[in-house]
């Protein structure tokens, strides 16, 4: 009687400790996916990447569907979320670099052709649908690439965010006269950036736009627009397109490939 006791007692034991470690274990900061996919049929997928949580960090939506021939698509996705370090001491060696920050790189080369097909689950016919979607909340900036009802369509795209917990640093003047003040210096103060290098050539439906928004509030309560692009083409067209949004011009070189093979 007493051995069952105690044996209850080393149960109920290990079952809290199992419970203490499973509250202590965190999520995956670091987030990787490499795929090449061939064929013929049809094809939807879905990616959807968040550094943190409700309107803030970066966040990547990618989808993808049709049927037809695939012809090559070679994707590749990397995010970590690391904005809660501390950059005080790499940010004083003027080199952000060095600093750890929360990102999301995405590479994708594809290549797709529209027909219809049919096999034992049924029939598909669907023009071809790549949509992605990427924003900074850090520097209020979103990029957008879609094309629809695509016949034929190759693009090549590379896209990288990342944001910076870019603490403020004040600077002491009027000191040596005895009435020293403070003022905000922000020229080592890189917030986040958001760039993209876009090539394609489709034959259907496309949309490529941006926007920059201040993430601060004003009077109103709404956030002031500063810049704004929106492009919509239909019919066949080859398209290319650099796009560099950052959140001030301390942000070091830029890290996408700008120069391309056309």
């Amino acid at each position: 009687m007493y051995g069952g006791s105690s044996t209850t007692r080393k149960l109920i034991v290990l079952v809290v400790l199992a419970i203490a470690l499973v509250g202590v274990a965190g999520a995956a900061n670091y987030m990787y996916e490499k795929a090449s996919v061939k064929g013929v049929g049809y094809k939807n997928v879905e990616q959807i990447v968040s550094t943190q949580e409700g309107f803030n960090g970066a966040k990547l939506v990618e989808k993808e569907s049709g049927s037809g021939n695939v012809i090559t698509e070679r994707t590749e996705i990397e995010a970590e979320r690391q904005i809660n370090v501390n950059l005080a001491d790499c940010l004083g060696e003027n080199n952000i670099r060095l600093c750890s920050w929360d990102y999301i790189n995405f590479t994708k080369e594809a290549e797709f052709e529209y027909m219809p097909v049919s096999y034992q689950t049924g029939t598909y016919d669907q023009k071809w649908i790549e949509k992605l979607c990427v924003q900074n909340y850090k520097i209020g900036a979103v990029l957008t690439e879609m094309y629809t009802h695509a016949e034929h369509l190759q693009k090549n795209t590379e896209v990288k965010t990342r944001l910076y917990n870019c603490e403020r640093h004040f600077l002491t003047l009027g000191a040596g006269n005895g009435f020293p003040y403070q003022i905000f210096d922000s020229t080592n103060c890189c917030t986040g950036v958001l760039e993209a290098n876009l090539n394609s050539n489709v034959i259907g439906v496309a949309h490529i736009g941006w926007i920059s928004r201040d993430p601060a509030v004003n009077s109103k309560g709404r956030h002031n627009e500063w810049g704004r692009s929106v492009e919509d083409l239909t019919g066949v067209f080859s398209i290319e397109k650099f796009i560099q949004l950052w959140g001030n011009s301390t942000c070091g070189s830029i890290s996408v490939d700008w120069l391309p093979c056309v």
